[in-house]
């Protein structure tokens, strides 16, 4: 097998070798490429060596953010105030880099006049289209009418 330390190759050794040098500094030899011909390993403490990469993963893991699925719920009576505070709120998921979903709820007779849940849905966009692009253009599924956004890159 190949010793390492450090960086540098120690050269080639055997494995009992390798193993008293290890228990003279009191620290584990470890194999570090074991599909390597030789094998290779290294000498070092693999209690801290396991610790240091929990952290590493764990800081990895934090940075690496999900991105969650935000809803804006609207109605085609949803009034311009309304949907100004509706659009600021929408701006705030959107810089979190969140996606999207505004759904547009269809009660009643409301069901026959899905031009105006589409227009709706365009005036809604036209309010955040600066930080925002269409992902799924608006579609009507029964009762309501969705449209996705992400945010732009």
């Amino acid at each position: 097998m190949l010793l390492v330390e450090g960086e540098e190759v120690v050269g080639e050794i055997t494995t009992e070798e390798g193993i008293r040098r290890a228990k003279e500094r009191n620290l584990d030899l470890v194999e570090v490429s074991p599909m390597s011909s030789p094998p290779v390993c290294k000498i070092m403490d693999f209690g801290t060596y396991l610790y240091n990469q929990k952290k590493k993963d764990k800081k990895q893991k934090k940075a690496q953010k999900q991105t969650e699925t935000k809803t804006v719920r609207l109605s085609i009576r949803t009034g311009l105030h309304d949907m100004e505070i509706k659009a600021k709120m929408a701006r705030k998921f959107l810089g979190n880099r969140s996606i999207l979903k505004v759904v547009i709820i269809f009660k009643g007779r409301e069901m026959a006049h899905g031009d105006l849940g589409f227009a709706k849905m365009d005036e809604f966009f036209k309010m955040i289209e600066d930080i925002a692009t269409i992902e799924q253009k608006p579609k009507r599924q029964g009762y309501q009418m969705t449209m996705i956004l992400n945010p732009i890159k």
